[in-house]
């Protein structure tokens, strides 16, 4: 298994176009600072690739990876699709950017496939571009991601019904956010990728207990983190994304672990965007990395 990590940065980026605030600020006076939307890139196959999300950035993020680059025919790419965490803009605009593709496909759970079907009507959208083969995102078991038995295999594990807010009144359902459990068969490695999580349920705790690999939401330092920088009046919590630090955060819940672990999906209020912030050595004591775009992981 080889994950390419294409970017590490919560909804708009970092610097965000609209924000001056001290995090989108510093990126822009230190561009190698700046953060693309949360995405991975993982190999199936030689030369087979599946993004794990579709940001807004995904055309810019193929570009920098060779190993994403088409060839050798014209039209020949290793793009084989894209597997969704969640129904999120941030995850899911980039698909549309995929329709001068011949065909690809999109795994999702059934509540985030209604959702871009028949609130974004992104089917009835790409249909005159491209042919878009949408897979059902298997979560009450592993399933192998390319259809054959020895491959690499794939099961969602539910996380929370936090809907995104055109679909605010969609029906509950426990599985539109869900973290992503990548097992390969030839080595015995998995990888868990969480990069949005607004609860820590049993499930999640025992795989990430199991994994090699554990790649979470970093989205917010502390829960008052947006209320104090004024980006929101609620607290982490309460707009969906656990806070690292913290009684109930999420650092806690990774030191323990023999996995190597990861945060992503970080916010422009988040210190931790800075590589001088003091909150990089705090993590680092607890053995806690934090992802970086560009990063190629192989568990």
């Amino acid at each position: 298994m080889l994950l390419l990590v294409l970017g590490t940065a919560a909804g708009g980026g970092i610097p965000q176009w609209n924000c001056a605030c001290p995090g989108c600020s510093g990126a822009r006076a230190h561009p190698h600072r700046r953060r693309r939307h949360a995405s991975l890139a993982v190999r199936t196959g030689e030369g087979r690739w599946y993004v794990v999300n579709a940001t807004p950035d995904i055309g810019d993020q193929i570009e920098e990876r060779p190993e994403l680059h088409p060839g050798p025919g014209p039209r020949e790419t290793p793009l084989a699709g894209v597997i969704l965490t969640d129904a999120e803009l941030d995850h899911t605009l980039g698909i549309a950017r995929l329709r001068e593709a011949d065909g690809f496909q999109v795994l999702a759970t059934a509540p985030v496939r209604r959702a871009l079907l028949d609130r974004l009507r992104l089917g009835e959208v790409l249909a005159p571009y491209t042919d878009v083969t949408w897979r059902e995102l298997p979560w009450r078991g592993a399933e192998p991601l390319d259809g054959t038995a020895c491959g690499l295999q794939i099961s969602g594990i539910p996380v929370s019904g936090k809907r995104p807010r055109y679909a605010a009144d969609a029906p509950d359902d426990e599985a539109w956010v869900v973290a992503l459990r990548l097992y390969d068969p030839s080595s015995g490695a998995s990888v868990l990728y969480a990069p949005a999580l607004a609860a820590w349920p049993d499930r999640l705790q025992h795989a990430a207990a199991e994994a090699d690999c554990v790649i979470v939401d970093g989205t917010f330092w502390d829960d008052e983190e947006p209320r104090r920088t004024g980006i929101s009046s609620r607290t982490a919590t309460g707009m969906g994304h656990l806070p690292i630090d913290g009684p109930g955060g999420t650092a806690e819940r990774l030191a323990p672990l023999a996995a190597r672990c990861l945060y992503t999906h970080l916010n422009n209020t988040n210190p931790l965007v800075d590589p001088a912030a003091p909150q990089h050595k705090r993590l680092a004591r607890l053995g806690i990395e934090v992802a970086h775009d560009g990063m190629v992981i192989e568990p």
